[in-house]
């Protein structure tokens, strides 16, 4: 690897002498593969050493064919890099009661999972990506993961300051110069400059600005970067701590993990992961709290005003409006504890406990996924939608179920027609791979209509010679 002249001598001088080399040679050694699997989705064991700093980590002995594996694409586990798994760490030792969350910079979503499963029951998470093409990646994954209590929104930094004291927990893991990729990423090799860090800390430092607002008195901000520089590390912790008025807290760790703590200087509490200290890419984290200053709560303005999605178009020549069909109810496990509303033509449920916070958002922010999309309403039918599939709230038994073999799964996931058993029932039908949801088909007798999303299908046209699978 031909690192920048300019990235050794910094990283040199950060380091010291002494580590640098081995830190050098770290960089040129196979990067190891990593997952976090659904515990409420699937209870296969599953072969590796744990993440030492996570529990839910598993390091995997070799790299499966991911995408050929139907469990992969029904949530039933996530690719992962383990340091970053930290994350959790730090939830379990500071967050013990419901909280509402936001992930700032949330895709591709693997902190956003690790943060769904790690929080509190009765936690609302709310997952933000600016980038449009990236947010709906984000929604993917976090409608795969399954949990309902979960927000996707498509926005700025500066979007959420009006939000004043909404959010208990804000996690950014702000863009950064990538150092901490540069082992798997030689795009970033190529892009680092010194100029790119000092454009990255000054936005960095922005983005803080921009969300500090929206982060209740007392509330906790994780601060994250995939990098190694103190400028977009240690120096904006302290800029976080001096500047924005915050409390850098401790995290408890074993020496045994390897895990590095601040290196310049400062009397603050830092987490850097060195690759040639921990099992792991580049990943640098602090955890501090707001000072509580005795400010309002959220302002009641923000609460009350009606949702743009519930208005209704009035006069004579509006039509006559939709409702919620009966049986959308039935699709639910617990439906009492939930909101039946409509979006459009989608049928969509919303967790009650968080009714306030769902109107708030849909008034301030582009939301793109929310709760569980039950189904689309088409003439007097309602079509079973994905993410009620993938739901942990799914009532399974409402739909007549057939399993796949591994061959018809694949098929399925590349959205190819399938011709189901003779004795399974016509109409909308939930097929399982090893006894786990993969999606809705509606079967016509002769074949049945793949309703898989289109988006989301398998590209590829041909199977790998060895298919290796993590359960």
């Amino acid at each position: 690897m031909n690192l920048p002249q300019a990235f050794i001598e910094r990283t040199r001088q950060l380091l010291g002498e002494e580590q640098y080399p081995a830190f050098q040679e770290a960089l040129a050694t196979e990067v190891p593969v990593s997952i976090r699997p659904n515990r409420k989705k699937c209870d296969l064991p599953v072969e590796g050493e744990a993440v030492q700093w996570a529990p839910s980590g598993v390091y995997l002995k070799s790299r499966p064919t991911f995408t050929f594996d139907p469990l992969f694409h029904a949530g039933c586990y996530y690719v992962q890099e383990a340091s970053s798994m930290f994350v959790e760490r730090v939830l379990r030792e500071y967050v013990k009661e419901p909280v509402v969350m936001l992930d700032l910079c949330a895709a591709p979503g693997g902190k956003s999972t690790l943060c769904r499963s790690a929080l509190p029951e009765g936690s609302l998470l709310v997952a933000n990506e600016v980038m449009r093409n990236r947010s709906q990646i984000l929604a993917e994954n976090l409608v795969k993961w399954g949990s309902p209590e979960v927000i996707v929104t498509n926005n700025d930094p500066a979007d959420f300051t009006d939000l004043t004291h909404l959010f208990d927990v804000i996690l950014t893991d702000v863009p950064c110069s990538g150092e901490g990729m540069f082992r798997k990423d030689q795009v970033a090799v190529d892009e680092w400059s010194i100029e790119n860090v000092d454009i990255c800390w000054q936005r960095q430092r922005r983005i803080l600005t921009d969300i500090w607002p929206s982060l209740k008195p007392g509330g906790l901000l994780i601060y994250s970067t995939c990098t190694f520089n103190r400028e977009e590390d240690e120096d904006n912790v302290a800029w976080i701590a001096r500047e924005l008025g915050a409390e850098v807290l401790p995290v408890s760790i074993e020496e045994e993990w390897g895990i590095t703590g601040n290196l310049t200087g400062g009397g603050f509490p830092v987490y850097r992961f060195l690759p040639h200290k921990t099992k792991g890419e580049g990943f640098f984290l602090a955890v501090l709290r707001k000072r509580a200053d005795g400010c309002d709560e959220t302002p009641s303005r923000f609460l009350k005003t009606p949702s743009r999605m519930d208005k209704k178009k009035k006069g004579k020549d509006a039509k006559q409006p939709l409702s919620v069909p009966r049986e959308a109810k039935d699709w639910l496990k617990e439906a009492d504890a939930f909101n039946l509303t409509l979006n459009g033509t989608s049928v969509v449920a919303f967790p009650k406990a968080h009714a306030e916070v769902y109107a708030l958002l849909g008034q301030q922010l582009k939301v793109i996924h929310a709760g569980i999309t039950l189904g689309e309403i088409k003439g007097k039918d309602l079509i079973p939608h994905h993410s009620l599939a993938m739901s942990t709230a799914l009532a399974s038994e409402a739909f007549p179920q057939a399993e796949l073999t591994y061959e018809q799964a694949i098929a399925y996931l590349r959205k190819e027609g399938l011709v189901l058993d003779a004795d399974v029932p016509r109409g909308y039908v939930l097929l399982t791979y090893r006894q786990v949801p993969l999606g809705f088909v509606k079967n016509i007798g002769n074949r049945a209509n793949n309703l898989y999303p289109q988006e989301w299908r398998i590209r590829s046209g041909y199977l790998p010679e060895e298919i290796v699978c993590v359960f």
